[in-house]
């Protein structure tokens, strides 16, 4: 049965409420990122990395450019200690670098944990262990005091088996199931393990603040972190961690404003990987930074590979509409949103903008590796005009009139409909060829030649019914005339409504496109042409216009 009565709100409220982090219009620097990809991501796959799987993920995350990676729980796995092994007797942590592993407030964990750190360059070791009413009451059936205790134990374990150990440590210490604790008490836990680890602003201690499961809205947890913020013992000397989960789906809010209460480092993973929900997906709050234009300090301008390597090694998919790394997140079929993202492209390219603002498209899709053509719109039944033009203007130099555009958006969208598929831009491609450039049921122009001594005289070469003969007209000019030739052969009276040409490139070797639109009938007939002489180029479209009257 669906019964809403057996919840109850289960959070706990700072001892002072304070709001001064939503006095801050905006996150105005990048934190200190924390992937937990290969510690955290990889616990929860059905199929854990293998060794050599984990060093390709490590090699990803340094490419991303990622300065902490939480690498292991060594003492969890023989696969995760002899990683950790790995690199540490094959030198594979940049000097730039910080790993970090975690471990249990339980000594034989950590005993373990620091023998598998042994030579390390530079480490953080994460201690934690569980503090809520709930673990305490049904797990552990421990009180406040034994629960501090396990942590103050933990602490002064850390201190004695770092100097005995080579290798340079920072200690980082979490209140697990923190949203499920008493704020106040959650502060003294920490408060407990600062005293204990004494840390300066040479040589600083992380606290870091889960929200292990997510049980509030976001508001509640950044209240709760920033009384924690200013509470705090030796704060100058501490960097205050968050490493949001999304049960809630919060997980990327709760990050932003964690950030806004004083956070000034975030623990994720790439496209929210963990435990039920998962974690933060750090892709996103890094590109929600930069499309308001803060350096996340983090590269994803090669987005494809990331997300194949990602999906290869984990057995993980990207959902298609996952913030800025689905495959779908900057497509558009909607006929609406094609017009206003292709008018927007033109306009950008016409007053020479530096600044990204185009309609529907928060950040510019090359930034993120990915092709206008075929990732930003795409083409089905709901397509409109302004999408198809968009494709054939920037895959193929096509530049129709806006009345032709408009009817080639039916014959598109009647394929899509009638095969009820996706569009590729070569199908749009060959539909327009079709229609505008091969279509030559009755008579098709083999040679021209125009003579200018006295008048214009067009002569013109056209086949027919598997023949070929010469017909002349007489004009104003090129075009007229081999409209009059075509008008007295054919005995067809029209007018020449709308022409349009342009270069379909800048180099003097570039083809020529022409585009003609005839009126009879009380309608339009529209056709193309494509040659390097402009004059040739418009005698094919108008001769695929009339075409077209003639097989009205």
């Amino acid at each position: 049965m669906f019964n809403h009565q057996k919840y109850e709100k289960s959070f706990f409220l700072p001892p002072v409420m304070s709001y001064d982090w939503v006095k801050k219009q905006s996150i105005e620097q990048a934190p200190i990122w924390c992937s937990v990809d290969l510690r955290d991501g990889n616990q929860s796959l059905p199929t854990p990395m293998t060794l050599q799987e984990k060093l390709e993920m490590y090699q990803m995350l340094l490419d991303i450019g990622f300065k902490e990676i939480e690498v292991a729980f060594p003492a969890a796995s023989d696969t995760d200690f002899h990683f950790l092994r790995t690199l540490i007797e094959n030198k594979m942590i940049p000097e730039d670098v910080t790993i970090q592993v975690i471990t249990q407030a339980r000594e034989h964990i950590i005993r373990k944990t620091f023998e598998a750190l042994d030579g390390v360059p530079k480490a953080v070791v994460h201690l934690y262990n569980s503090t809520s009413e709930a673990q305490r009451r049904q797990v552990f059936h421990k009180s406040k005091e034994e629960i501090k205790q396990l942590a103050v134990d933990g602490a002064i374990l850390f201190k004695q088996l770092a100097e005995k150990t080579r290798g340079d440590f920072y200690f980082q210490y979490s209140p697990e199931s923190f949203p499920g604790t008493e704020v106040d008490f959650a502060l003294d836990i920490c408060n407990s393990v600062i005293e204990i680890w004494k840390p300066t602003r040479n040589h600083k201690a992380n606290i870091n603040i889960p929200t292990t499961v997510e049980n509030a809205m976001p508001h509640i947890y950044a209240s709760q972190l920033e009384y924690l913020n200013k509470n705090l013992l030796d704060r100058d000397s501490i960097i205050l961690s968050i490493h949001p989960h999304n049960d809630r789906g919060c997980g990327v809010c709760d990050a932003e404003y964690g950030l806004l209460a004083g956070a000034q480092r975030i623990e994720g993973t790439l496209f929210g990987n963990g435990e039920r929900t998962g974690n933060v997906d750090l892709i996103t709050v890094a590109m929600n930074m930069y499309s308001q234009g803060v350096d996340p300090k983090l590269n994803f301008s090669n987005m494809n590979h990331i997300c194949d390597t990602y999906q290869r090694l984990t057995k993980m998919s990207v959902p298609e509409r996952q913030p800025y790394s689905g495959s779908l997140v900057f497509t558009a079929f909607s006929g609406s949103h094609q017009d206003a993202i292709s008018k927007g492209m033109n306009y950008r390219e016409q007053e020479k903008m530096e600044k990204w603002e185009v309609p529907y498209i928060p950040v510019d899709p090359a930034d993120l590796g990915r092709n206008y053509e075929t990732d930003v719109i795409r083409i089905n039944s709901q397509s409109g005009k302004g999408g198809i033009g968009y494709i054939l203007q920037n895959a193929y130099g096509i530049k129709m009139p806006y009345k032709m555009n408009e009817e080639l958006g039916y014959f598109v969208k009647k394929v899509s409909d009638r095969e009820n598929k996706e569009l590729c831009t070569e199908e749009i491609y060959q539909i327009f060829k079709q229609q505008y450039i091969e279509f030559f049921p009755k008579f098709k122009i083999e040679n021209i030649k125009i003579n200018i001594e006295e008048s214009h005289e067009a002569i013109l070469t056209i086949s027919q019914n598997d023949k070929q003969m010469l017909i002349k007209g007489n004009g104003n000019g090129s075009l007229d005339a081999i409209s009059n030739a075509i008008k007295e052969h054919c005995s067809v009276e029209f007018d020449l409504e709308i022409y349009e040409e342009h270069s379909m490139g800048k180099s003097s070797l570039a083809m020529a496109s022409a585009y003609i639109g005839i009126f009879a009938n009380e309608k339009l007939y529209w056709g193309a042409g494509i040659d390097k002489d402009i004059i040739k180029a418009s005698a094919f479209a108008l001769s695929i216009a009339v075409n077209k009257l003639l097989g009205d």
